[in-house]
């Protein structure tokens, strides 16, 4: 019982729920869009931390043997925590939309409909395809594919969430009316450094580390994996990569407005470049 209690699909849903009931009573000017946006970054920043230190524990715990040590932190996690953060992460992210052009008086956006819906998956497309492809790729293949292998790995992709809560925090400062101060900045590098150590960089070492288990170098492991090994790494990296150059714009932009430059008409937001699921 106390274990269904503390899973994500209760944990999750009931922080969210929380934070739209508490953050009003400290920022009563807040509108509903700006209380279901930092409702929504404070409980991904939760369920980052909590990824990365099951990362942390599942790495440090199969380092001997990065193929067949096991952890049962691996599979726990990802059925009890990931699965229900990620459907969970989904219906949050079309509440922010939704409430982001309901204050602002659209037409459309009166009331809850198949149009609003349609609008949030073409205008968060990337961000929706990924959440899907965690939960019907990433769940199946962790169950029931690897033979019980290779949890060192899954431990490593627990860690690309390092950088969430830096992201969500820069997003919150933002709402604060604190993007200026001496704070947003070191957070912005903060973003920059850990998105590309845990969501790019990361593979490569994974890859590493895979060679050094088998006394192969680095630019033979491609060739020793199996091409759909290859071809989803593929698919989890380039959107990463994406973020990540859309990151380096706006960081690009922001010193530039430092320094008094005038800065060029902003292509993509960066709330959309950071989430990260």
């Amino acid at each position: 019982m106390l274990q269904v209690l503390a899973c994500g699909a209760v944990v999750f849903p009931g922080l969210f729920v929380a934070f739209r009931r508490i953050l009003p009573c400290f920022f009563k000017n807040w509108t509903d869009a700006d209380v279901v946006l930092v409702s929504e970054r404070l409980v991904s920043s939760i369920h980052a931390l909590m990824a990365t230190a099951a990362g942390i524990v599942v790495v440090s715990s199969c380092r001997d043997n990065v193929i067949y040590d096991r952890h049962w932190l691996t599979t726990y996690f990802i059925i009890w925590y990931g699965v229900p953060y990620m459907t969970y992460d989904i219906f949050a992210m079309y509440l922010s939309h939704y409430y982001r052009y309901h204050v602002k008086g659209h037409e459309d956006y009166k009331q809850h409909s198949l149009r609003t819906v349609n609008s949030f998956i073409r205008k968060e497309f990337l961000l929706v395809l990924h959440h899907i492809a965690l939960l019907t790729i990433l769940l199946p293949v962790t169950l029931f594919f690897r033979k019980d292998m290779g949890d060192f790995f899954i431990g490593c992709l627990f860690l690309t969430e390092l950088s969430t809560p830096f992201v969500s925090t820069g997003k919150i400062l933002i709402q604060l009316s604190l993007q200026d101060c001496w704070l947003h900045k070191a957070n912005g590098g903060m973003v920059l450094f850990t998105f590309f150590m845990c969501r790019i960089a990361l593979f490569p070492y994974m890859y590493w580390m895979y060679g050094r288990h088998y006394g192969i170098p680095l630019y033979s492991v491609p060739f020793h994996l199996p091409l759909s090994t290859n071809l989803g790494n593929s698919c989890i990296l380039a959107p990463q990569v994406y973020w990540f150059v859309l990151l380096c714009r706006k960081g690009y932009r922001l010193y530039r407005r430092s320094r008094g430059a005038p800065s060029p008409v902003a292509t993509a937001p960066a709330a959309d470049a950071g989430k990260d699921d």
